[in-house]
């Protein structure tokens, strides 16, 4: 039951992305002679951008957190490795603040 609502909460995220993508991409062609309207499309992008990148690393990071958590429960000494790989998703994150920088 869960994996079904799952399925359909993605579908439903990746539906929303794509009909924003889409739309701001009409809008830039429709509007390229105003460069406000253009500059105000690409930031708007890369905030979208951004929001999924904090999307996709709390979902990613939910299940690692709690596979961690257990993994130093049992074992002390792998504190370094479950923090490791706590850690790697949070770069997916850099690189969404990347692309709002190079704005």
């Amino acid at each position: 039951m869960r994996n079904k609502r799952m399925n359909m909460a993605y579908r439903l995220l990746m539906t929303v992305f794509m009909v924003t993508l889409v739309a701001s991409v009409v809008t830039a062609q429709e509007a390229a002679d105003n460069e406000y309207t253009t500059t105000t499309m690409a930031k708007l992008a890369a905030g979208i951008a951004l929001a999924g990148c904090g999307i996709g690393t709390g979902l990613a990071q939910s299940s690692i957190g709690a596979a961690a958590v257990g993994m130093i429960a049992e074992d002390d000494s792998k504190f370094g490795t479950g923090i490791l790989f706590t850690v790697i998703p949070e770069t997916i994150v850099l690189f969404g603040f990347l692309s709002i920088y190079l704005l």
